[in-house]
């Protein structure tokens, strides 16, 4: 395979970022679900849990998503401050692989006890970021062990909110930070979060992503944990320094679309 220049790599990844990060890319992933809310506590509550829920088929991802909104009355933030313990009994038949109902109900309370003294589930990542972190890694490490400080929290659980700390690629936390804290002009994130800056992000490091950066010359660690990670976003700052994931739509769109590179 050629080596190709940087004017080149960069070409390659601003023509499918323009293909990609655009509307029509919203119903077929699991962002329209937050789409579906104006309320900027629901967007991020019901982008919190999506997220965490994003692994195997978009398909069934946005399907199970829908049923937990639906589970919800459809009005996640006044659900998730309002409900009383006896209302938990609704989620014991929903669950998504081996997110089961022993999750769901400590997703339930630590929401409650955190919102019932927060605004904005933004403070829980951002009081860990100081202004001179290049990434949000300190962000992820702090929020992790915030979510299970609770007495209850199950061991279990752990599997589901990633952390750095154990050199996890935090995917679906960065993808969820992508989305509350980019903003453009595309219409697809929401630029809800202001506390974090885009320049702070990291890349969401799925299989497709990881196939097509290596096949562009942007990811040479062969492990792929949370190294890859920085090492991925250091790569694609070169092209955007303030705004380096926006190159996720690239990448990951050439990935499921099998693009030949």
């Amino acid at each position: 395979m050629p080596r190709r220049t940087k004017a080149e790599v960069a070409a390659t990844l601003n023509h499918y970022h323009d293909l990609y990060n655009k509307p029509d890319f919203i119903p077929d992933d699991p962002i329209g679900l937050v789409h579906a809310f104006n309320d900027v506590r629901d967007r991020e509550i019901v982008g919190f849990w999506v997220a965490t829920l994003a692994w195997g088929r978009r398909a069934t991802i946005i399907d199970k998503g829908a049923q937990l909104i639906e589970l919800m009355g459809g009005e996640p933030y006044r659900f998730i401050t309002e409900h009383r313990e006896e209302d938990r009994a609704r989620f014991a038949d929903w669950k998504h692989r081996t997110f089961t109902y022993t999750d769901t109900l400590y997703f339930l309370e630590f929401l409650q006890q955190y919102y019932r003294e927060h605004d904005s589930l933004e403070d829980a990542f951002a009081r860990h970021l100081r202004p001179e972190d290049r990434t949000i890694e300190a962000a992820l490490r702090g929020f992790h062990n915030d979510f299970f400080s609770l007495p209850e929290a199950p061991a279990r659980t752990r599997k589901h909110v990633a952390t750095p700390e154990r050199k996890s690629r935090c995917k679906r936390l960065c993808m969820y930070l992508r989305w509350m804290v980019r903003q453009d002009e595309r219409g697809v994130d929401f630029g809800d979060w202001k506390q974090i800056r885009p320049d702070q992000l990291c890349l969401p490091l799925d299989v497709h992503v990881e196939r097509v950066a290596r096949q562009l010359g942007l990811l040479k660690r062969k492990q792929c944990d949370w190294k890859a990670v920085v090492e991925l976003t250091d790569a694609v700052r070169r092209f955007d320094p303030e705004d380096p994931t926006k190159y996720d739509f690239a990448l990951f769109g050439m990935g499921v679309e099998g693009v030949k590179i």
